[in-house]
């Protein structure tokens, strides 16, 4: 199993370690709903290193992008992030991920960890161009910095103005003493904050540096637990779970970062299908009992036939209520639908609710 560089932080913090991804990643230390809280109302900071950094350079490193990617690169600024997914020839969904522009022939891309080998080989399989992809993912770690606090907690280990960062932009300054970190305002939660990019070797003073500066601020390490409640909360898909290499964008709700006016591979099934309609939709729901849904939970009407099936779902620490993400035939999608879900002996109801939750 693979290690970050802060691995021994985590353990000397009393984390509880699981398997993830191919990596011994920290779960939680102080317990899931307090560390959501903590990013919700101030700032926590997340271990994210076990994801995945391709480098594209060259001069026609654009059009390589735009036939591996569903969203439009040429409407990416130089400075600028976009989220946008790969689709095979079905359209499936092969991943998910963030592409950041430092120029026109020179591109970082931030891919999910369980897929880092995948990626790497299909955009290399496409890539016709002369242009050069490197996987530098072994060398970089990547801290989440979240919360509404981010921003004064961490402004004093920059000369850069992290109130002037826009949402989804991005600046390569100094950092904590370190050069060239990538400051991006991204983030998996929906409480603001950014992510932070630098080599393994300054993995440890940044972690040092990041927590020293955030003290008075309430700053606390956080886990790939409250990491899922949070974003399940904003309804964002988790790849692996609510997304996959057989459903597609349209399916998934992802139709905004899936621009058919652009040539990208399966876009004449996508196009397809937005045409007929899809047949199958993501859907928030929440419990109208007491209960939690589970990921393979079975969704139901109110005969028990089934309708399809629970993909992500926890009580949520802001709402204290069940809370989930599934798929259903398209008729049983529009929201204030009633539904039901099947955990374990019980069939609890449940209400179709527009997203996000929070």
């Amino acid at each position: 199993m693979k290690v970050t560089a802060l691995n021994q932080i985590h353990k000397d913090l009393g984390a509880k370690m699981v398997p993830f991804a191919g990596f011994e990643m920290p779960v939680q230390y102080s317990g899931v709903n307090h560390e959501h809280m903590v990013v919700r109302e101030g700032v926590g900071v997340f271990d994210v290193s076990h994801m995945g950094q391709f480098f594209v350079k060259g001069a026609e490193a654009k059009k390589l992008l735009q036939h591996v990617f569903t969203n439009d690169v040429e409407k990416v600024a130089v400075g600028q992030a976009q989220y946008t997914c790969m689709t095979n020839e079905d359209g499936g969904i092969v991943d998910d991920l963030i592409i950041y522009k430092f120029a026109d022939d020179n591109w970082l891309l931030v891919v999910n960890a369980s897929n880092i080998d995948k990626d790497f080989e299909w955009i290399n399989r496409h890539n016709s161009w002369d242009v050069t992809v490197e996987n530098k993912s072994d060398e970089y770690s990547l801290l989440a910095i979240q919360g509404p606090k981010a921003i004064e907690s961490m402004q004093s280990l920059t000369d850069e103005n992290l109130s002037n960062i826009p949402f989804y932009h991005f600046k390569s300054a100094r950092f904590a003493d370190v050069d060239d970190v990538i400051i991006s305002a991204t983030g998996y939660t929906g409480s603001g904050g950014f992510e932070i990019y630098f080599k393994n070797q300054d993995a440890v003073h940044i972690w040092n540096k990041v927590m020293e500066a955030g003290k008075d601020y309430g700053i606390e390490p956080c886990g790939l637990g409250a990491r899922d409640t949070l974003r399940l909360e904003k309804g964002y898909c988790l790849y692996g779970n609510d997304i996959n290499d057989e459903i597609t964008p349209l399916e998934a709700g992802l139709g905004w970062i899936t621009k058919l006016d652009t040539d990208f591979v399966g876009k004449d099934k996508i196009a397809a299908q937005k045409e007929a309609g899809v047949s199958r939709k993501l859907i928030g729901f929440k419990l109208t009992e007491r209960g939690i849904p589970r990921n393979g939970y079975k969704i139901v009407d109110e005969y028990e036939n089934t309708l399809g099936v629970v993909t992500s779902g926890t009580q949520s620490p802001v709402l204290k209520e069940g809370i989930g993400l599934g798929y259903v035939h398209r008729d049983f999608a529009k929201t204030d639908t009633t539904i039901f879900i099947q955990v374990r002996d019980k069939i609890l109801g449940a209400t179709v609710v527009k997203l996000p939750f929070v």
